[in-house]
């Protein structure tokens, strides 16, 4: 304690040297940056301070506590003490709740007697314009758009989640089921996926929601170059996440029955014809969001919001709000590292508050999570993204090549002519390594897709 009261005064001497206009600016990016964030966040925040000098200004702010961290060497993260609150101690390796939030977060842990009962609002739904209204801020935006992007975006939809797809499974079915209090593992999620394996002396009911989630995944990821956001595909999601869960008949429609919500005042809309028409609504007024986050975060609010379905709302929307960043090829979003009573009163918050604050905070810290998680994956499994952009290109050039049995010269002067014609100059190397490659190593096997027989490679093979 005697080092920390020698060491106070030295460093208050040269904060006072550093100007205040320096200080506000560091100051005033933590606040925008709006959670804790890294050294090279904040660097890129201010861009022209260099990184040593901001490196010292911090320690100084932590240091008279102005500042405060979390986190050892990279994993530090640096964030305002006005700004961030902990929930409790069991929850302290999760979100803290933004200041702003924390008062909407308090409100629904009251006891229900203090609550005000609430119904749908139609008047809050209204209110949002696509591209005018937003739920999170453009600098939001751009931010989940620079952590998400990891391939081109001229590569075909669905290109990032397939190479990733054993690992999103995974994660996105253990961190779904558990949000709803799953009480199976991941290790025992992994056997179960992957391996069919079942856990011990687990419920049924849980081993059928894990199995579900695997189908709704694959038909998300498998079937996103048509699974446009349409009332049907989110019915369709509802029926491969619900099929067992439900009664007979209501996986996949509309509820004519009342739901009531546990630990909520909030009483949903009634009347088939209402909600199917409110679906519709909501479906259309996403289409129109040209921005894949704001996109995907609207979907997860309102299909929860609407409660369309009998049971498995929320699962629905988990699964639907992914369907923007799968189809632009953005990192998906696994709901990593969430504690389900954060998400549970954020979600609630929405509902009796009208209000997406504490939600868009899970939200955004969980994907940036997701972006760690599914960096370190792709790198892992080697993604080549120039291979499959030009993999139709490259395919026709075989198809030509093995239908017009070209060989020698005349396969030369044929290759070069159409990476000339159809593959620009800085990526000329590549495709021509890949070509040669594949047509090196045809065999009955890897034919698929090109567009020839087994018979017209065997002539072709014959032909040298």
């Amino acid at each position: 304690m005697a080092d920390i009261e020698v060491l106070q005064p030295k460093v208050a001497d040269k904060m006072a040297d550093n100007s205040s206009n320096h200080k506000d600016r560091i100051l005033q990016a933590l606040r925008e940056l709006g959670e804790p964030v890294a050294l090279s966040d904040i660097k890129a925040k201010l861009g022209d301070i260099p990184e040593r000098t901001l490196h010292r200004w911090l320690a100084q702010w932590v240091a008279i506590g102005e500042v405060q961290t979390a986190g050892q060497k990279r994993g530090r993260r640096y964030f305002l003490p006005t700004q961030f609150s902990p929930l409790a101690p069991a929850a302290s390796s999760h979100l803290l709740f933004s200041a702003a939030a924390m008062p909407f977060i308090e409100r629904v842990r009251q006891p229900l007697m203090t609550r005000s009962p609430c119904t749908y609002d139609n008047a809050w739904f209204d209110a949002y314009q696509p591209n005018e209204t937003f739920y999170l801020d453009a600098d939001q935006r751009q931010r989940l758009m620079q952590q998400g992007r990891k391939v081109s975006d001229e590569l075909p939809a669905g290109t990032y989640a397939q190479r990733i797809f054993n690992r999103l499974l995974i994660d996105l079915s253990y961190n779904s089921s558990r949000l709803e209090g799953n009480t199976y593992s991941l290790v025992d999620t992994q056997k179960l996926l992957l391996e069919g394996l079942e856990a011990d002396n687990k419920l049924d009911e849980e081993k059928i929601m894990l199995l579900n989630h695997k189908d709704a995944i694959r038909f998300l990821v498998e079937g996103i170059n048509r699974l446009e956001i349409s009332t049907d595909n989110i019915r369709s999601l509802h029926y491969l996440l619900s099929d067992g869960l439900v009664v007979a008949g209501a996986a996949g429609q509309i509820r004519s029955d009342s739901v009531r919500i546990a630990s909520s005042t909030y009483m949903p809309m009634d009347n088939r014809e209402r909600l199917e028409m409110q679906l519709t609504r909501i479906a259309d007024k996403a289409r129109r969001i040209h921005d894949p986050f704001e996109q995907s975060f609207f979907l997860l609010v309102h299909i929860a919001y609407l409660q369309g379905f009998i049971d498995v709302n929320k699962r629905t929307a988990r699964l639907a709000c992914n369907i923007p960043l799968v189809r632009h090829n953005l990192v998906p979003l696994s709901f990593n590292d969430i504690d389900k009573d954060d998400y549970a009163s954020a979600v609630l918050v929405t509902y009796e508050q009208h209000e997406v604050r504490p939600l868009a905070e899970l939200y955004i810290w969980s994907y940036l999570r997701s972006c760690q998680l599914y960096s370190v994956t792709a790198e892992a499994i080697g993604i080549d993204p120039l291979r499959v952009q030009y993999r139709q290109t490259r395919r026709g050039v075989i198809r030509e090549v093995v239908q017009q049995l070209l060989h020698g010269d005349a396969l030369e002067s044929y290759i070069q002519q159409q990476v000339e014609a159809l593959v620009p100059a800085i990526h000329h190397e590549k495709f021509m390594a890949d070509l040669r490659y594949d047509l090196e190593h045809l065999a009955p096997h890897n034919i698929a897709g090109m567009g020839f027989s087994r018979q017209e490679l065997e002539r072709w093979q014959q032909a040298f």
